[in-house]
């Protein structure tokens, strides 16, 4: 690969010099500081802007992700606490471009900024777009509200991390050849979800004017409940006492942390309950309200919103639980968590989950599909959105019943198959038609980030009226085409469905944590 220095380009710590990859043709600067160091006393704090250096900063390598799991063979952990960086690509030309801040995924516990798919190169150039994607802190470091051990902390250190990350944009993007004044902030999976919480966010409100949330699990918002719950874990994980205080764990080693943290995903099998370990919480400051309460009452920024699911985003569902009546107890289980009363009418609505693919749909109906359609609706009453569902799959996941999975759409915004989990599958074939919908789907990602909306094939998202079927969604495969309300006896029986705060169903463990059920906030949003 023939690369070259990189022009030089001053930020508001210092200058950083990137370098010119020739045969991609862009410019890349990699590694660029936005926030300061976050071990130490910075742990479980908001986020500082970096400190500022003299003379000229190397921005030709990746800086280190934040501290994660590899969930290999060994207990290894990866990355550093110093992780606030961000790479920025671009096309190797003067022009002003649009920008694009992408936040990436991995179950608010994994990922980085420049993980091979995500590096931006061909997005940048397919698109005609400055390329941003941020490293933020993750898990235990960036997703667990701790302030149950003591008010020394905040409750969304990622979160912050995000913000912070965009305040960088606004003062800096200009001098990479970035436009201020048209950011789209865009994100998959936990980043979706990221995308969906900066959007309730006050203090973020202005500093991005377009967003794009792809498989979001927006309703997957912490409670009290979820945050004293996984503080105690934690602890009780790191076999500490009882009155172990935030001081403590400021001096436990990172890495104890970390795995403590991934040890408790597993441990006392919350995760049956839909009870992830990991996740923004609603803190009444940063985040006001949960997200679905904030689109309902209309508060969210009024920005054009792009957001979709794949349709067999938790495929490897079908693969949990042997027998009908086992999937069908676990599927009430998983939804009465959140809302007893309304969960037998949900079951109903998918056969009562005892097969197989009926039970994986619910399952993925339940994070991604009917959090996200009641999210567009509301929002459609007050900006544009346009929904999608993809649904191509390479013809070995077909044949394997795993379909759409979760993430595979990357592989065709991005423009870089060969970066795919799944890039092995090409080999036996029934890749048709990938290459045309590769086109089609950067073609439609490009007109929304140059202009606010997709092209004019794609209708937008709303409820019907006289002259206008209600809730278009592009759908993508290798014949993409339109549907009008989509599964639409399914979304109705998801409409009286309460989304909004876990342990609803669970009262048991809220008498052993000492907390009552907020009846004003499952009394509100029971529907789209």
């Amino acid at each position: 690969m023939g690369t070259t220095s990189g022009p030089e380009v001053r930020t508001a710590s210092g200058v950083v010099r990137g370098l010119v990859d020739e045969e991609l043709g862009v410019r890349t600067w990699r590694g660029v500081p936005f926030g300061a160091d976050t071990s130490g006393a910075a742990r479980f704090r908001a986020p500082r802007p970096a400190r500022k250096w003299s003379g000229v900063r190397d921005a030709t390598r990746f800086g280190p992700p934040a501290p994660q799991p590899t969930y290999s063979w060994t207990d290894r952990i990866i990355g550093d606490e110093d992780c606030l960086h961000l790479d920025v690509v671009r096309p190797d030309t003067d022009d002003e471009l649009p920008v694009v801040v992408y936040l990436h995924g991995g179950s608010f516990i994994m990922g980085s900024s420049h993980e091979q798919m995500l590096r931006g190169y061909f997005l940048a150039t397919s698109m005609d777009v400055v390329y941003v994607s941020v490293n933020f802190r993750l898990g235990v470091l960036g997703y667990l509200d701790l302030r149950s051990l003591g008010e020394d902390c905040v409750a969304n250190p990622a979160v912050r991390d995000q913000l912070l990350a965009l305040q960088w944009v606004q003062a800096n993007i200009a001098g990479f050849g970035g436009d201020p004044d048209n950011v789209t902030l865009m994100g998959e999976s936990a980043g979706g979800a990221a995308v969906t919480t900066l959007m309730s966010v006050p203090a973020a409100k202005g500093l991005f004017h377009r967003a794009i949330a792809q498989s979001p699990p927006i309703s997957m918002i912490h409670s009290r409940a979820q945050a004293t719950l996984w503080a105690r874990e934690l602890v009780y994980g790191m076999a500490l006492p009882r009155q172990t205080t935030l001081a403590d764990l400021r001096e436990a080693p990172v890495g104890d942390l970390v795995r403590a943290g991934q040890s408790m995903i597993w441990r006392g099998g919350e995760l049956i309950h839909l009870n992830a370990s990991y996740s923004p919480t609603v803190d009444g400051g940063l985040i006001p309200d949960h997200p679905l309460v904030v689109f309902a009452e209309g508060e969210q920024a009024q920005v054009p919103l792009l957001i979709g699911t794949n349709s067999d985003e938790t495929s490897f569902g079908k693969f949990f639980y042997l027998r009908n009546s086992a999937r069908s107890r676990a599927a009430l289980r998983l939804l009465s968590a959140f809302d007893p009363e309304h969960a037998p009418r949900v079951l109903e609505a998918y056969g009562g989950a005892t097969e197989r693919t009926e039970f994986a749909e619910l399952l993925a109906d339940a994070i991604f599909w009917a959090p996200s359609g009641r999210t567009a609706t509301n929002h459609a009453r007050m900006a544009p959105t346009w929904m999608y569902r993809f649904d191509y799959a390479p013809a070995a996941l077909r044949w394997l019943g795993l379909g759409a999975m979760h993430s595979l759409e990357l592989s065709a915004v991005f423009g870089d198959p060969g970066s795919s989990r799944t890039r092995g599958l090409s080999r036996w074939g029934g890749m048709e038609g990938l290459e045309e919908l590769t086109e089609y789907m950067q073609y439609h990602w490009g007109h929304f980030i140059r202009h606010g909306h997709p092209g004019e094939e794609w209708p937008a998202y709303q409820p019907a009226s006289d002259t206008v079927p209600p809730r278009a969604t592009m759908v993508f495969d290798a014949e993409s085409r339109v549907e009008y309300d989509p599964k639409a006896t399914k979304r109705r029986a998801w409409e009286d469905y309460r989304m909004l705060e876990w342990g609803t169903g669970r009262p048991e463990l809220l008498e052993e944590l000492g907390l009552m059920v907020s009846q004003e906030l499952t009394g509100r949003l029971a529907g789209p």
